[in-house]
């Protein structure tokens, strides 16, 4: 492997490296130093320069990154408590689960329903769970309490705008914010956190 794709794994391998280098805000020697000691590298020069081209290329990110932010403080957020998340085997009846979204939804309650390869999801309120284990039984893989939902609900310049998932899961890692469900609908992000987390992730998406 060249000592360029060498330079370039190591920083895409560790994010925080990645955002300061194209912020510009690190010594290209330190960090040369430091891929050269991990890699086992001991083409410094080549390393330094690696860097550099590095930041060269990817520095239009940070004018991007602001237009996110400029998307982010317009959209509007919509926080639903006491939200719980079953995983259910998908052999086990999609049928079944869209009856329950039916139930539901005409009920005024809330379900999101998100299909994988082996498993569906069924986002909805605690008050449901009893429906779904008993419509479901040994079907269930797991369930999980004390969730609240968040919805991000953006303008038609989402869907133009690259970067922005990225960008939300980056924020919620660095205050350290585990996202347990994510699920996009054109204009609207929703993400799936802890309550415990609720406040901090407003505090987080205020942009003071």
């Amino acid at each position: 492997m060249s000592v360029s794709r060498i330079t370039h794994k190591y920083i895409r391998e560790h994010p925080s490296v990645q955002d300061c280098l194209e912020r510009g805000l690190i010594n290209y020697s330190a960090l040369a130093r430091e891929i050269c000691k991990t890699t086992d590298s001991e083409s410094f020069d080549a390393v330094l320069v690696a860097c550099r081209r590095y930041y060269q290329k990817k520095k239009s990110h940070v004018s991007r990154e602001q237009k996110i932010i400029a998307l982010m403080k317009k959209s509007k957020v919509r926080v639903r408590n006491k939200i719980a998340v079953a995983t259910i085997e998908k052999g086990k009846g999609l049928d079944k689960a869209l009856e329950i979204q039916n139930f539901v939804k005409k009920e005024k309650g809330d379900f999101n329903l998100i299909e994988g390869e082996d498993v569906i999801t069924m986002i909805t309120n605690v008050e449901y769970i009893p429906i779904i284990k008993k419509t479901f039984g040994m079907g269930i893989i797991k369930t999980s309490t004390g969730l609240a939902q968040i919805t991000l609900v953006f303008g038609d310049n989402l869907e133009m705008t690259p970067g922005v998932l990225s960008f939300i899961y980056r924020m919620f890692s660095e205050y350290d914010v585990n996202i347990r469900e994510e699920m996009s609908c054109w204009k609207d992000v929703m993400v799936v956190v802890d309550e415990k987390d609720v406040a901090k992730v407003m505090q987080m998406l205020s942009f003071d």
